[in-house]
Formats: C-alpha cells, structure tokens, sequence
C-alpha cells in the first residue's frame, strides 16, 4: 500500500528521456536478438548467457544480475526465466525447454545509471490453444492499459482496463506481483498494480513519467506461490501464466513504448 504522492517529482527532462529511450531500445534489440533462441532444447542458461553478452556488449550492465531486493540471496541470472505455471523470477536454469512450453523472458539493463524493463511471454512450437490464447491476450490486456495513458489519467483508467479486458476473456490478474516507477533504480515509486484496489493511491500520471507496466495473467486463480528458491512465483493451481511488460513514458498526448526497436 502507498500514501499519495507527488508524482510530478518523478517526471524525468528532455535528457534523462533520451538515455532512457536509448537504453530501453538496445534492450528491446537484446530480446529480438535471443527471441529465435526460444526454442525446444535450449536452456535458461544457455538464454541467459547469451543475453548477458548482447547486453554488456552494447555498453550497458544486467539490472537483475545480484539484484538484492526480494529474495533471501542476490538474483543470480541476467533475466528471469519462467516456464508454464511459472509466473515471473524464474532463475535460469538447465531445464531444456520442450515443445509446447509457454515461456516467459524477463530483462533489465542499466544505460548511464538508468534502467530499462521488458518481459515477453513465448508459446513454443506446436503450443495448445490454451497457451497460445492465453499469451494473445495478456499482450491484448496489456495493449487496453496502455490506451488509457496521458497526462492526466489515473491508475484506475489503466489499472481497470487491464483487468475488465482480462476478466472478461475469463482469466485470472496477479494480484500480489505488479508494475512500478523506472528511472535511475529499477523499482521505484509509484506502485502500478493491473486491478483496481482502495489498497492503492489512485493517482495521476503526468507527462514526462517513465513507468514499467506488466500484467501478470493466470488461466486460473489469481494467486502467486513463491517456490523453495526464494525468487520464482508459481501459479497455486499449476495452471499456465502469461506476461507481458513494457517501459513506458507518458506524453501529453498518450504514451510511447520505450521498449521496442
């Protein structure tokens, strides 16, 4: 829960925009680059190693690499690898990823001391209807929020389009996990949830914001297990979950995607 705020204190210059809109696309070039690497037989780890390389060769730094906030233990992976029932904070590991998988990429860098989010969910290969319906449409709620942005609007125009357009298609929003300010640290105020809650301040986004926005979506309950490694969260029911996670900046006018090449 957070008290009201200034949000206007978070608006960022004409400059600080810049290496953020050039840092979020090299980072959205480093996801198209290992998005062919989604594939039956490749590991977390083989992903993750190869990410970690396209980031630093670019100039920037991993933003999840020994990040400390949230588990017992620093966060051991350039990205978050999660599979399946696996909602987000997956540590990359040796699992082979098999046909069918529905897999979700998570990835930070840090350009000149600022940060820029993304996440992708992938349906692999011959993926059922239920993933790759699943996938389609957390990228669709995620599209309805996004609609809803510009100077002036408020967390409850974003926050319920997401979850109108989720809950109708019959799915399920991830209430615990949700989306956050983004600047010179990774998770700043102010806290963006995908459903509207009086747990939260409702406040207004202005022009100039920079904002990661994610909803989490699950095919069944909306609850978030985290598992024995202290980091991944599973779904409660082991059914599938989907993301889909862009850094935004707001604009007088409506919102750009900073995350796309």
């Amino acid at each position: 829960m957070i008290g009201c705020m200034n949000t206007k204190m978070l608006i960022k210059t004409p400059e600080e925009i810049a290496i953020m809109r050039d840092g979020c696309r090299m980072l959205a070039q480093v996801v198209d680059a290992l998005a062919p690497m989604v594939s039956p037989g490749t590991t977390g780890l083989d992903i993750d190693a190869f990410a970690e390389a396209e980031i630093r060769k670019r100039g920037c730094v991993p933003s999840f690499k020994g990040y400390t906030a949230g588990g017992d233990t620093p966060f051991p992976g350039t990205l978050c690898f999660s599979v399946n029932e696996g909602i987000v904070h997956g540590i990359p590991n040796d699992y082979k990823i098999q046909d069918g998988d529905l897999v979700k990429i998570d990835i930070g860098l840090i350009y000149k001391n600022y940060h820029a989010d993304m996440a992708r969910t992938f349906a692999v290969g011959n993926a059922g209807e239920e993933a790759v319906q699943l996938r389609a449409h957390t990228k669709k709620a995620f599209e309805k929020g996004f609609a809803q942005l510009h100077d002036g609007a408020t967390l409850n125009d974003y926050a319920g389009a997401v979850q109108n357009y989720a809950q109708g298609q019959g799915y399920s929003v991830v209430k615990s996990l949700i989306g956050h300010g983004i600047g010179t640290a990774l998770h700043m105020p102010p806290q963006i949830p995908n459903y509207i809650s009086a747990e939260f301040d409702n406040f207004t986004f202005h022009a100039g914001m920079t904002v990661a926005l994610e909803p989490m979506v699950n095919c069944g309950s909306d609850g978030a297990v985290l598992g024995d490694d202290g980091w991944t969260y599973v779904t409660p029911d082991r059914r599938l979950s989907a993301h889909w996670e862009n850094t935004v900046l707001i604009t007088r006018d409506g919102a750009e995607i900073l995350t796309r090449t």
